[in-house]
């Protein structure tokens, strides 16, 4: 009987450019998971299913045995607090960095040295939270699941820590960036279970997966 494994990924930018990855690893779907509605999928390795699903849900599916492998953002990762997966390696796409950003206006006269209190919204509460804790910055974070730029423009935040791709849209709404937290890519995440109940399964598929990104072998950690 063979040993059926399966993928966890997230929508959006992870997916699509998860895609050609997974194709060069000799993975892929047998239908479009860009244009289908179904929400796993079935591939050319008939022991492999492809499981889409929201980004932040990838590391939960993966530690609770739903997904045997995820591909998630460090950003989720870093977010997440779940200890049942381990992060296997960067698969170097969906490259973003995480930032605090403030209208250009206050940047003009402002110093991250000299900050003691920050009012910031985020959907990276936890992440925020940690990072100026360490710095010693007091924090009033407000958590928001979208259109994070808001926030300043209608005094809710002085500022807002998010990911930043190409930064349009940070200057189309006049916000600048002005401390990095950390750069961002998906990484391919394993349940701890599976790593040793599917080892040979998984082993086999993680190197096709380490091969197509360039890296010699993945780290477990």
């Amino acid at each position: 009987m063979s040993t059926v494994l399966n993928i966890a990924l997230s929508k959006g930018r992870i997916l699509e450019e998860g895609l050609p990855l997974l194709a060069r690893a000799g993975l892929v779907p047998t239908e479009d998971p860009l244009k289908s509605r179904r929400l796993i999928l079935d591939t050319n390795l008939p022991d492999v299913k492809l499981t889409v699903i929201r980004a932040a849900d990838v590391p939960t599916y993966v530690q609770f045995g739903a997904a045997d492998l995820g591909i998630a953002g460090k950003d989720v990762l870093m977010e997440y607090e779940g200890d049942g997966l381990y992060e296997l390696m960067d698969l170097n796409i969906a490259r973003c960095r995480l930032m605090v950003a403030e209208p250009k206006k206050l940047a003009e006269s402002d110093d991250p040295q000299n900050w003691t209190r920050l009012r910031i919204a985020t959907k990276y509460v936890k992440t925020t939270q940690r990072h100026f804790a360490a710095k010693g910055i007091q924090t009033d974070v407000i958590k928001l699941y979208g259109s994070m730029e808001l926030a300043p423009l209608v005094g809710l935040s002085d500022r807002i820590v998010d990911l930043v791709s190409t930064g349009q849209t940070l200057k189309a709404n006049g916000l600048v960036e002005v401390e990095h937290i950390a750069d961002i890519s998906a990484w391919l995440v394993a349940n701890k279970a599976s790593m040793k109940i599917k080892r040979k399964a998984l082993k086999a598929l993680i190197d096709r997966l380490a091969q197509a990104v360039g890296q010699a072998s993945p780290r477990q950690g």
